[in-house]
């Protein structure tokens, strides 16, 4: 899990010879680009799609690893924006529905270009010399630090749950032991965070990340 998001972030392509500056002004130009794109022009979502994939392609991200990650992202991207469709009775909110899951996925698959041509650490240290509020990057460098403990904490909840559950396998039974591992995993998480912030604040924590302003 260490490496699940950048795992390419160290290679050496001619993507990740580029400045970090401008890698980061490629990517927020495609996904302003996505943005402002409106359906009408869908033709538009496919060029840009090309242009990522391109991208990818130069940076040595293999398809599978793509894949891998579209199949978590879109399950998430496709709930969000079907909602809008169904509160209007399935009679309108189509192209607003396409248009909010080709601007997300388009967004999404520019962001894994981006952490996958430089490492994580540099890219905060850029936003950081691109004067991102300080409050902002640490928030990022926790989340990055963090989401590998919750998905190991993750992984230990869902062994117990099928050390206990003796071969239960039914559809009904997974979707509630689901639901009760999810809580559990919400409450585990908020108990971590309290007692880190606790003791970050008792060493003297003051919401500064000084290693980021070191580099």
């Amino acid at each position: 899990m260490s490496d699940f998001w950048d795992r390419y972030g160290r290679a050496v392509s001619p993507c990740h010879r580029l400045p970090p500056l401008l890698k980061i002004t490629l990517a927020l130009t495609v996904i302003v680009a996505g943005v402002a794109i409106p359906f009408e022009h869908w033709p538009a979502f496919g060029v840009l799609g090309c242009i990522v994939f391109t991208g990818h392609s130069i940076a040595g991200v293999p398809l599978h690893y793509l894949l891998k990650r579209l199949f978590i992202f879109l399950p998430f991207i496709g709930a969000i924006a079907i909602s809008l469709p169904l509160s209007q009775g399935f009679t309108h909110g189509w192209e607003l529905m396409l248009t909010i899951i080709c601007r997300g996925t388009i967004a999404f698959l520019t962001s894994l270009w981006l952490i996958n041509v430089m490492p994580f650490a540099q890219l905060l240290v850029t936003l950081r010399r691109l004067r991102v509020p300080a409050v902002f990057v640490a928030i990022l460098a926790f989340m990055y630090r963090y989401v590998f403990v919750v998905w190991d904490e993750l992984d230990r909840l869902r062994t117990a749950r099928k050390a206990r559950s003796m071969g239960r396998t039914s559809l009904w039974f997974r979707w509630k032991s689901l639901a009760s591992l999810l809580g559990m995993l919400l409450i585990r998480s908020l108990t971590r965070a309290e007692r880190i912030h606790g003791a970050m604040l008792s060493r003297g924590w003051t919401g500064e990340v000084h290693w980021l302003d070191d580099e």
